[in-house]
């Protein structure tokens, strides 16, 4: 008999829980969605919306034929995802990446889960290990976990977590960039899918370029720049390679960021063709509306006012207004191959289920993707069926097979979704039966990655599949 009266208890509404509350939902089974903001607020969070983005408003890639967090799209999609259904709303042009105005995104988030039938938001902290009457919970708290549920989590696990540093990007607003200065346009003209305005044409960024003379000047000043001090129990958190702040990269060599963020290749300046800047920042617009751009791979940990005093250096942002600020903030994950099974499940206590950042996944639409697995197991188990995790030839599968099990317990790190983590896969051959050579081999081997990828995840889909659960 199927208990679905019986409610799943979700701790955090953030990417993770989102989608995991709306995949439950979705199933017939109700939710208890726990959120402590606005009642106990976080160091990097300013609404109390759900799904809120407090980094980067990128998803990435959307190509999901020779990228793996396209791939990673494109199944979610498939698979009724609450976070891409948002994303598509709230699209902004951003080349062929899939970026979004992130007001809109959360607030179509917060509607939907709020207007769920089955679906009862309750505000507030859960302060440490849910109550054992709680017998299905998934917890989804993300980079920014309460101290006090943290600490619990810590004594369940042994203290098996770890930690590191994330960094946030400044976001200025448009009418203060100068624009005979800068200009807009994509790398190699590459044109975007999404958004209004120059979106679509291959002008998806704002571009601010600069001489070997200015560079030199910038690059100082980010090292010279005053940075924020850390807590003392902060001093041995190591940073995530994947979002390491402007000025890290800066000391790292003179050279480091035109190879970086700054790269100058596949733009000319406009403004004046036939001279190349020896270094470029662009500028993705960050809402629908077109009035806020963010700082791409700009995270840092300057001061406040070092941020604005330096990045007014850049070649037209020297009356730059800026909407926010950059920041630090601790982020914490488990060792979730040693912790987790590959359901997700904590092995010292399979009643609590994990999802998002907090398991070990780097990314937005990787959290979510983690949430969505979670959702699908623990209305399963609810239902009365036995859940099974997806093919690992999928993106989905190949990303929850890496952190519950593929991944090395004893260097684990936080991971994008990449084809690495795929089963190896056949290419295709020609008429005369060869495969392809040289350049030609990698885009042919994502593609079958691909093919395969969503080939078995529509049999995983299937009713007959769920059903026979």
């Amino acid at each position: 008999m199927n208990n679905t009266a019986k409610p799943v208890h979700i701790v955090g509404a953030g990417m993770a829980g989102s989608e995991a509350a709306w995949q439950i939902a979705q199933a017939g089974v109700s939710v208890i969605l726990h959120e402590m903001r606005p009642i106990m607020k976080t160091d990097a969070h300013q609404t109390e919306g759900f799904a809120e983005l407090v980094c980067s408003n990128s998803f990435r890639s959307d190509d999901h034929e020779t990228n793996a967090v396209g791939l990673l799209h494109e199944e979610m999609r498939r698979a009724g995802s609450i976070v891409m259904a948002a994303a598509n709303i709230a699209k902004v042009p951003a080349g062929s990446a899939l970026a979004v105005d992130r007001n809109i995104f959360s607030d179509y988030v917060t509607k939907a889960l709020n207007d769920h039938p089955l679906i009862t938001v309750e505000r507030g902290e859960v302060a440490g290990i849910p109550p054992a009457d709680w017998d299905n919970v998934i917890i989804a708290t993300g980079p920014l976990t309460s101290e006090s549920l943290g600490t619990a989590i810590a004594e369940l696990t042994g203290g098996e977590e770890l930690a590191f540093f994330d960094a946030i990007a400044p976001i200025i607003h448009r009418d203060s960039i100068d624009m005979s200065v800068c200009w807009y346009q994509s790398r190699y003209d590459k044109v975007g899918t999404g958004g209004e305005g120059e979106g679509g044409s291959g002008k998806d960024y704002i571009n601010c370029p600069l001489s070997r003379e200015q560079y030199e000047v910038f690059i100082r000043e980010l090292i010279e720049g005053e940075k924020t001090d850390f807590k003392e129990w902060e001093k041995n958190t190591p940073y995530f390679e994947g979002c390491l702040p402007i000025e890290v990269m800066a000391e790292r060599g003179f050279e480091t960021l035109r190879f970086g963020p700054m790269k100058p290749v596949g733009l000319t300046n406009i403004h004046n063709p036939d001279v190349k800047p020896y270094a470029i920042i662009q500028l993705r617009q960050d809402n629908k509306l077109g009035t806020l751009y963010n700082m791409v791979g700009f995270q840092t940990k300057l001061k406040h006012g070092e941020q604005t005093r330096v990045f007014r250096t850049i070649p037209g942002l020297e009356k730059a207004e800026f909407a926010r600020l950059g920041g630090l903030h601790r982020n914490t994950f488990l060792n979730s191959p040693r912790l987790l099974d590959p359901l997700m499940r904590l092995k010292a206590d399979p009643r609590l289920r994990f999802a998002g950042q907090v398991t070990g996944v780097e990314g937005y639409v990787e959290s979510a993707s983690m949430g969505l697995l979670a959702g699908r197991f623990a209305a399963a188990e609810r239902q009365g069926r036995t859940p099974t995790p997806p093919p690992r030839t999928t993106a989905l599968g190949a990303l929850l097979a890496h952190i519950t099990g593929d991944a090395n317990a004893d260097t684990f790190q936080p991971m994008n979704v990449n084809f690495g983590l795929f089963p190896p896969v056949d290419l295709p051959v020609d008429e005369n039966g060869r495969t392809p050579r040289g350049k030609a081999k990698t885009p042919s081997r994502k593609r079958a990655h691909s093919a395969r990828a969503l080939a078995d995840l529509a049999e995983w889909l299937s009713p007959s599949a769920q059903a026979a659960e």
